[in-house]
């Protein structure tokens, strides 16, 4: 089968290991880079962090370092979850390889102007990269399938009641993105709420007896404190937001979504940050995303265990 032409933006972040694991343990796609965004933690550390976890399940393709801050404003971390590695819970070793010269969107754009096919976009973090490339070089944006992300929100966030950390860290750059008219799936905090991990998930990654089952396992223990100490609500799960970007691409039956226009709020005093998702179609507006907001957790799992067993 072929596989699938993708780039991943992430910046790890627990979620984001797990993400990796999934994208490159699935066996179904052909990742052409990954390039790191600052979220989670700073672009320096997400940097490390990607070429550890890289180096951990044997994957050496070009990394590239994007944007140390966001468009207009301070970065925001969230060292509360991840702390202060960005992947407390597992000591790595070193990194193999090194990222590449050049960076992020110089890097997106030499992929895409090379390729004769066009490639899916994976972001997990925040999307300055993504935005800045759109920006710079808008005589590529054709050579886009689709942007497959995970952030948004229909009904809630997480920064603040109506914005999500990735679209709230970065609001402008997400804006871009949105308003870009390529196709879009948005995995937002309504579906991955639900995509959340219980501690017999963790023992089952453990289980499987290889080294990036046990980092899994061991990132996951330390990423699932946080959410049983401040998200009760999700009754001792922890919400494994990012694979759910890659797990849409592998099984979108796994999901239900809605198409729907969407827009990020920028200038709100109380909503900044905000995915203004017209869930119901008040404006009568051509959709630009297709909003998921249900999972099976239970094929979720399934996906990633299987992921986790191809790994070294």
């Amino acid at each position: 089968m072929k596989k699938l032409p993708i780039i991943i933006d992430c910046d790890p972040g627990h979620d984001d290991a797990l993400m990796l694991m999934l994208a490159f343990g699935s066996g179904m796609f052909d990742v052409r880079a990954v390039t790191t965004s600052a979220g989670n933690q700073t672009q320096e550390k997400t940097l490390a962090n990607t070429l550890k976890i890289l180096s951990l399940i044997g994957a050496n393709v070009p990394v590239y370092r994007g944007s140390d801050t966001p468009f207009f404003r301070n970065l925001v971390i969230a060292e509360y979850v991840h702390g202060e590695s960005g992947l407390h819970g597992v000591d790595f070793a070193e990194a193999t390889f090194k990222a590449e010269s050049i960076m992020a969107v110089e890097g997106i754009a030499r992929i895409l102007a090379e390729s004769e096919e066009k490639i899916t976009i994976v972001p997990t973090g925040p999307l300055t990269n993504i935005a800045a490339f759109l920006l710079a070089f808008p005589n590529l944006k054709h050579k886009i399938e689709r942007i497959s992300l995970m952030g948004g929100g229909i009904f809630r966030g997480n920064m603040t009641p109506l914005a999500e950390f990735n679209m709230y860290v970065d609001p402008e750059a997400a804006s871009v993105v949105f308003k870009a008219g390529i196709p879009i799936t948005m995995c937002g905090l309504d579906v991955t709420h639900k995509a959340v991990v219980y501690q017999k998930d963790i023992d089952l990654f453990r289980s499987i007896g290889n080294k990036t089952g046990a980092a899994a396992a061991g990132l996951l223990e330390f990423y699932s404190v946080f959410y049983r100490e401040n998200r009760i609500e999700l009754e001792g799960g922890a919400a494994l937001h990012d694979p759910c970007a890659i797990a849409w691409l592998i099984d979108p039956g796994m999901f239900t979504s809605r198409a729907c226009f969407v827009e990020v709020e920028t200038k709100g005093e109380l909503t900044s940050g905000a995915t203004v998702v017209d869930f119901y179609n008040v404006m009568n507006r051509t959709p630009n995303a297709e909003v998921c907001y249900d999972i099976n957790r239970e094929n979720y799992i399934e996906l990633l265990a299987a992921a986790i067993r191809n790994l070294p």
